[in-house]
């Protein structure tokens, strides 16, 4: 140790590092006193200090604290509401699907009883289309048989058988005139 210090000393004097161990160049006494009174009067200043600044820390730590707790409040309820919200999409869409369901029968039977009436609308159509049909070809063969018949007769009488047929005819109409 003795060579520490002498060691310490010469370098001091050379100019480099080295400790001073003079307490009045040192003013070693000058900062115990100073220190000294820091410690006397500024432990009451530094004692308020500190435990206004850890009240507030507490008091900040409440407050983090009721949040916390309302925030959780406020995820339970908002949790409750979007079950009540997932259970009552699901009964909408349920319903919606019963609803689809019913339309698509209702649908189904109108289309058939269109289909029905659609058919028998073409039934009748088609039945009057050939009694029309009939009908017409009725009058084109009477048209043709009295138009064969009266060139038959045209051939066949002359004015005698003519004569004769009138008086036959009218003497059956009149009773024998």
């Amino acid at each position: 140790m003795v060579n520490l210090v002498l060691l310490a000393t010469e370098a001091s004097h050379e100019g480099g590092f080295g400790l001073n161990f003079n307490l009045f160049e040192t003013n070693l006494i000058n900062l115990g006193i100073i220190i000294g009174l820091l410690v006397y009067y500024g432990r009451g200043f530094l004692n308020k200090i500190l435990s206004e600044r850890r009240a507030q820390i507490e008091q900040a730590i409440q407050e983090a604290d009721q949040r916390l707790k309302e925030a959780e409040k406020a995820l339970a309820e908002q949790q409750e509401n979007l079950a009540q919200a997932k259970a009552e999409a699901e009964r909408i869409k349920a319903s919606a699907v019963e609803r689809a369901e019913v339309i698509r029968e209702q649908i189904a039977a109108r289309a058939k009883a269109d289909v029905e009436q659609m058919k028998l609308t073409a039934n009748q159509d088609l039945e009057a289309e050939r009694s029309r049909a009939i009908a017409q070809l009725r009058a084109l063969a009477v048209s043709q048989a009295l138009e064969r018949a009266e060139g038959q007769i045209r051939e066949r009488l002359d004015e005698n058988s003519q004569q004769q047929l009138v008086d036959r005819s009218l003497a059956l109409l009149g009773g024998g005139s």
